[in-house]
């Protein structure tokens, strides 16, 4: 066999390997490079020029942030799925998103398009609603959700209560362990109750 030969049957060998490896990896069995140990190290890399107390509090706020990021991303989808069931495709245009909240989601996309070194996604307009927004656009739609929320009032009293814990957490500020908690049972409640 000649060199070109066998280089071609290595490579075709090599993409028939992946082809199956990524069957197995869709369903649960890890095969191949461990990725997680990767970014395991990189992690540790990254976060090894500062004092272990600083990496240690790091770490935990890392679960808050990944917690809160979630969850406020499963929000914004349910919002998205109710809403579009309700109104079609062009939901975000009708009445169902109230005027103040739309403007202002909308003047932030164009501005972070427009002005932003950073890539991103630019595209899902929810995106740039407020925190506090969300659960405005939830009471606003009240119809639509009522069967997964207890009220509104529950509603407003959790997002009210995660939003001021979200903005700490936004801002690098350290939460006591009590906070960790509430922030677990509150999105514990909110899964419960739509059902995740």
């Amino acid at each position: 066999m000649s060199e070109q030969e066998e280089l071609r049957s290595f490579l075709f060998r090599s993409l028939m390997f992946e082809a199956e490896a990524e069957r197995f990896r869709k369903a649960g069995l890890r095969v191949g490079v461990d990725e997680r140990v990767i970014e395991d190290q990189l992690f540790e890399e990254a976060l090894s020029p500062f004092p272990i107390d600083l990496r240690n509090d790091s770490i935990r706020m890392a679960r808050l942030y990944a917690l809160i990021y979630c969850f406020e991303t499963s929000v914004r989808e349910l919002i998205r799925s109710r809403l579009s069931e309700k109104e079609g495709p062009k939901w975000w245009s009708s009445a169902a998103v109230p005027k103040k909240i739309r403007d202002l989601a909308e003047s932030r996309a164009k501005d972070a398009e427009k002005n932003s070194w950073l890539e991103g996604m630019y595209g899902d307009v929810l995106g740039f609603v407020d925190f506090g927004g969300l659960s405005d656009l939830i009471i606003q739609n009240w119809g639509e959700f009522q069967d997964l929320v207890p009220s509104q009032h529950w509603l407003k009293q959790r997002f009210d209560e995660l939003e001021r814990a979200r903005n700490f957490i936004a801002h690098n500020r350290m939460l006591e362990a009590s906070e960790f908690q509430r922030l677990e049972m509150y999105v514990g409640d909110w899964n419960r109750q739509v059902g995740l």
